[in-house]
Protein backbone atom coordinates (compact mmCIF):
# COMPACT_ATOMS: atom_id res chain seq x y z
CA UNK A 1 0.00 0.00 0.00
CA UNK A 2 1.32 3.41 -0.85
CA UNK A 3 0.61 6.65 0.97
CA UNK A 4 -2.39 7.53 -1.17
CA UNK A 5 -4.17 4.16 -1.06
CA UNK A 6 -6.31 5.08 1.92
CA UNK A 7 -7.32 8.32 0.23
CA UNK A 8 -8.27 6.42 -2.94
CA UNK A 9 -10.32 3.94 -0.89
CA UNK A 10 -12.13 6.75 0.94
CA UNK A 11 -12.80 8.56 -2.34
CA UNK A 12 -14.34 5.43 -3.85
CA UNK A 13 -16.47 5.08 -0.71
CA UNK A 14 -17.69 8.65 -1.13
CA UNK A 15 -18.67 7.95 -4.73
CA UNK A 16 -20.47 4.73 -3.81
CA UNK A 17 -22.39 6.28 -0.92
CA UNK A 18 -23.40 9.22 -3.09
CA UNK A 19 -24.91 6.79 -5.60
CA UNK A 20 -26.66 4.96 -2.76
CA UNK A 21 -28.12 8.25 -1.48
CA UNK A 22 -29.28 9.18 -4.99
CA UNK A 23 -30.97 5.78 -5.32
CA UNK A 24 -32.69 6.15 -1.95
CA UNK A 25 -33.83 9.66 -2.91
CA UNK A 26 -35.35 8.29 -6.11
CA UNK A 27 -37.19 5.65 -4.08
CA UNK A 28 -38.56 8.26 -1.67
CA UNK A 29 -39.69 10.56 -4.47
CA UNK A 30 -41.53 7.73 -6.21
CA UNK A 31 -43.04 6.10 -3.11
CA UNK A 32 -46.58 6.95 -4.30
CA UNK A 33 -46.08 6.50 -8.07
CA UNK A 34 -48.71 4.03 -9.23
CA UNK A 35 -47.92 4.36 -12.94
CA UNK A 36 -44.47 4.81 -14.45
CA UNK A 37 -43.77 6.87 -17.57
CA UNK A 38 -43.75 3.63 -19.57
CA UNK A 39 -47.22 2.82 -18.18
CA UNK A 40 -46.04 -0.53 -16.84
CA UNK A 41 -47.47 -0.44 -13.34
CA UNK A 42 -46.06 1.07 -10.17
CA UNK A 43 -42.53 2.25 -9.58
CA UNK A 44 -40.17 -0.54 -8.51
CA UNK A 45 -37.77 0.16 -5.64
CA UNK A 46 -34.12 0.39 -6.71
CA UNK A 47 -31.11 -0.94 -4.81
CA UNK A 48 -27.47 0.08 -5.40
CA UNK A 49 -25.14 -2.93 -5.52
CA UNK A 50 -21.47 -2.48 -4.63
CA UNK A 51 -18.39 -4.62 -5.12
CA UNK A 52 -14.99 -4.35 -3.50
CA UNK A 53 -12.03 -3.48 -5.69
CA UNK A 54 -8.96 -5.64 -5.12
CA UNK A 55 -5.47 -5.04 -6.46
CA UNK A 56 -3.26 -7.74 -8.02
CA UNK A 57 -2.26 -9.01 -4.56
CA UNK A 58 -5.91 -9.21 -3.41
CA UNK A 59 -5.52 -6.20 -1.13
CA UNK A 60 -8.55 -3.93 -0.76
CA UNK A 61 -8.40 -0.93 -3.05
CA UNK A 62 -11.86 0.60 -2.68
CA UNK A 63 -15.43 -0.06 -3.70
CA UNK A 64 -17.31 0.42 -6.94
CA UNK A 65 -20.95 0.45 -7.90
CA UNK A 66 -21.70 -2.62 -9.98
CA UNK A 67 -25.32 -1.92 -10.85
CA UNK A 68 -28.65 -0.59 -9.69
CA UNK A 69 -31.10 -3.44 -9.52
CA UNK A 70 -34.83 -3.65 -8.94
CA UNK A 71 -36.13 -4.89 -5.61
CA UNK A 72 -38.13 -8.07 -6.23
CA UNK A 73 -40.43 -7.72 -3.20
CA UNK A 74 -44.21 -7.54 -3.62
CA UNK A 75 -46.04 -4.30 -4.40
CA UNK A 76 -48.42 -2.93 -1.78
CA UNK A 77 -52.09 -3.44 -2.53
CA UNK A 78 -54.51 -0.78 -1.31
CA UNK A 79 -58.26 -0.93 -1.78
CA UNK A 80 -59.37 2.29 -3.51
CA UNK A 81 -61.92 1.69 -6.29
CA UNK A 82 -62.04 5.44 -7.07
CA UNK A 83 -58.34 5.60 -8.00
CA UNK A 84 -57.71 5.83 -11.77
CA UNK A 85 -55.16 2.97 -11.58
CA UNK A 86 -57.43 0.62 -9.63
CA UNK A 87 -57.91 -2.82 -11.08
CA UNK A 88 -61.26 -4.49 -11.62
CA UNK A 89 -61.14 -5.74 -8.03
CA UNK A 90 -60.76 -2.14 -6.74
CA UNK A 91 -57.17 -2.57 -5.56
CA UNK A 92 -54.34 -0.22 -6.52
CA UNK A 93 -50.76 -1.44 -6.69
CA UNK A 94 -48.34 0.93 -4.95
CA UNK A 95 -44.53 0.77 -5.10
CA UNK A 96 -42.64 -1.65 -2.85
CA UNK A 97 -41.03 1.32 -1.08
CA UNK A 98 -41.17 1.50 2.72
CA UNK A 99 -40.49 5.08 3.82
CA UNK A 100 -39.13 4.04 7.23
CA UNK A 101 -36.65 1.58 5.72
CA UNK A 102 -35.54 4.16 3.17
CA UNK A 103 -34.95 6.76 5.89
CA UNK A 104 -32.95 4.25 7.94
CA UNK A 105 -30.88 3.41 4.83
CA UNK A 106 -30.37 7.14 4.18
CA UNK A 107 -29.08 7.67 7.74
CA UNK A 108 -26.68 4.72 7.38
CA UNK A 109 -25.48 6.00 4.02
CA UNK A 110 -25.00 9.52 5.37
CA UNK A 111 -22.95 8.20 8.27
CA UNK A 112 -20.79 6.09 5.96
CA UNK A 113 -20.26 9.16 3.77
CA UNK A 114 -19.27 11.22 6.82
CA UNK A 115 -16.85 8.49 7.95
CA UNK A 116 -15.14 8.58 4.56
CA UNK A 117 -14.90 12.39 4.71
CA UNK A 118 -13.37 12.15 8.21
CA UNK A 119 -10.86 9.58 6.95
CA UNK A 120 -9.87 11.83 4.05
CA UNK A 121 -9.45 14.77 6.42
CA UNK A 122 -7.33 12.68 8.81
CA UNK A 123 -5.07 11.61 5.92
CA UNK A 124 -4.75 15.19 4.76
CA UNK A 125 -3.81 16.25 8.28
CA UNK A 126 -1.16 13.51 8.54
CA UNK A 127 0.36 14.51 5.20
CA UNK A 128 0.41 18.15 6.28
CA UNK A 129 2.15 17.28 9.56
CA UNK A 130 4.67 15.12 7.73
CA UNK A 131 5.49 18.03 5.41
CA UNK A 132 5.88 20.37 8.41
CA UNK A 133 8.39 17.98 9.98
CA UNK A 134 10.47 18.14 6.81
CA UNK A 135 10.93 21.91 7.05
Amino acid sequence: MNAFSSMRISASGLTAERLRMDTITSNLVNAQTTRTAEGKGPYTRKIAVFKEILDAKQNPNGVSAVEIEDDQSEFRKVYDPTHPDAGEDGYVLYPNVNILNEMADMIASTRAYEANVDTLNANKSMFTKALEIGR
